[in-house]
């Protein structure tokens, strides 16, 4: 079973999708795939380095993130050609890492996509989608305190996302993730693993 995982920035979605993992699911995380296509020697960065300049890539070869997200959040139009340049990269990682996990035996597969209700290519390749949710004054908190971003930083992210009712249309599961600690998320991961057979 192919579980698609996704919310909005700092919703908990990572959290739970590890949790899930715990829980006896392979996991695969469309987020880390994507960095490794823009580190040094990623297979992204040419296509970077032509598109973009080499004023995008750092002293060590990768992707500059931060002035890559001031110009994605800026120009729209950039991040559209920067998307172009990932989003093939990292289906084609995600397959494979589906294809491995399979082999390996395992029941379920949950994929840990950020922009999964962005996207329309998803729900034809998924088999469930569970969307771990929250208020968005919580995300903004959580965001703040995890990353050091100011509120209207984490509003310009929000702002590229799907809206929460958007995400929780797409749910055959939601997680509320508000007020709970650690350990009865991670309960509500044993209870959702436990209805997958895991």
């Amino acid at each position: 079973m192919r579980l698609g995982v996704t919310g909005g920035i700092g919703s908990g979605k990572s959290t739970f999708a590890a949790m899930l993992h715990r829980c006896g699911a392979a996991l695969v995380d469309a987020d880390q795939l994507a960095r490794a296509t823009t580190e040094s020697g990623g297979s992204a960065i040419d296509a970077i380095r032509e598109q973009f300049g080499e004023g995008f890539i750092n002293a060590s070869g990768a992707m500059d993130r931060d002035r890559m997200r001031a110009l994605a959040f800026s120009e729209p139009q950039a991040r559209e050609r920067l998307q172009a340049i990932i989003h093939p990269l990292v289906g084609l990682a995600i397959v494979q890492a589906q294809q491995q996990a399979e082999a390996a035996g395992h029941r379920v597969v949950a994929l840990d996509i950020p922009l999964l209700t962005e996207s329309p290519r998803w729900p034809r390749q998924l088999d469930a989608v569970l969307v771990v949710d929250c208020r968005e004054e919580t995300q903004i908190e959580r965001v703040r305190l995890r990353s050091g971003l100011d509120e209207a930083a984490v509003r310009a992210i929000m702002a590229t996302q799907s809206s929460r009712a958007t995400r929780r249309a797409a749910a055959d599961w939601v997680v509320f993730n508000e007020g709970l600690g650690l350990p009865e998320l991670l309960a509500v991961a044993r209870q959702i693993s436990a209805s997958l057979g895991l």
